[in-house]
C-alpha cells in the first residue's frame, strides 16, 4: 500500500454528499486502484456497495443562448471505454456534476450495465470510446444530449424534448438505488 494518496474532485464530492445526507452510511476509500473508486456501507457495516465516480466541469457557460443559460443548471462531457464500463466492478457509477452558476452539484446514479446499454442505443457501437454529455436542467430534468441540434437542447431547456433512451432523469440524484443496496 502506498502511503501517501489523494482523491479526486469528484470523490470528494460524492463522499461529501453521502455523509451530509445520509449519515448512518459510512464511505470507504480504497488503497489500490481496482476500477472502485468509493466503498460505502450501511448503517452497521453489513452491506457494502462499490462506486466508480466520475466528474466533469459545467461546460454550460455564457457563449450559449439565454434560454439555455437560464433553464440549465449544468452540462458535463465524459468518454468512456466501452471495455472498462462492461467489465466495470463497480455497482454503480456516479457521475458528479457541479453546477457552475447554482454552486450545486447534481450527480447521476446508474448501473454500469444500464449505461453502457443506453450508450449503445444512443451512439451505436463505436469501436472503442463513447463520448457522452450530461445536461440536467433546472427543473429536475437530466439527459444525453451529445450529437443533438441546437433546436434540440433549446427543446431540452424549455422541457418540451422527449427520447426515452437519452432520458436519464430516473437516474438524478437517485440515492434510493444505493440505500436499497445497503437494506438487503
Amino acid at each position: 500500500m502506498k502511503p501517501l494518496f489523494t482523491i479526486h474532485a469528484g470523490e470528494y464530492l460524492v463522499g461529501s454528499h453521502i455523509e451530509d445526507y445520509y449519515r448512518k452510511w459510512s464511505v470507504w476509500v480504497p488503497s489500490k486502484d481496482t476500477g472502485i473508486d468509493l466503498l460505502v456501507t450501511g448503517d452497521g457495516n453489513k452491506n457494502a456497495v462499490s462506486i466508480q465516480v466520475k466528474f466533469s466541469k459545467d461546460f454550460n457557460t455564457d457563449y450559449q443562448s439565454i434560454s439555455l443559460q437560464r433553464n440549465i443548471l449544468a452540462e458535463g462531457w465524459w468518454v468512456h471505454d466501452q471495455r472498462k464500463l462492461k467489465n466495470s466492478p463497480a455497482e454503480f457509477w456516479v457521475f458528479a456534476l457541479p453546477s457552475f452558476s447554482e454552486h450545486r452539484t447534481s450527480f447521476i446514479i446508474i448501473r454500469p450495465a444500464e449505461l453502457l446499454r443506453r450508450l449503445r442505443a444512443i451512439h451505436g457501437r463505436p469501436s472503442k470510446r463513447i463520448h457522452s454529455y450530461f445536461c440536467v436542467t433546472k427543473t429536475g430534468h437530466c439527459w444525453e444530449s451529445r450529437g443533438l441540434s441546437n433546436a434540440d437542447h433549446e427543446m431540452i431547456a424549455l422541457d418540451r424534448f422527449v427520447d426515452d433512451d437519452r432520458d436519464f432523469s430516473q437516474f438524478l440524484d437517485n440515492w434510493s438505488q444505493i440505500e436499497k443496496c445497503l437494506k438487503k
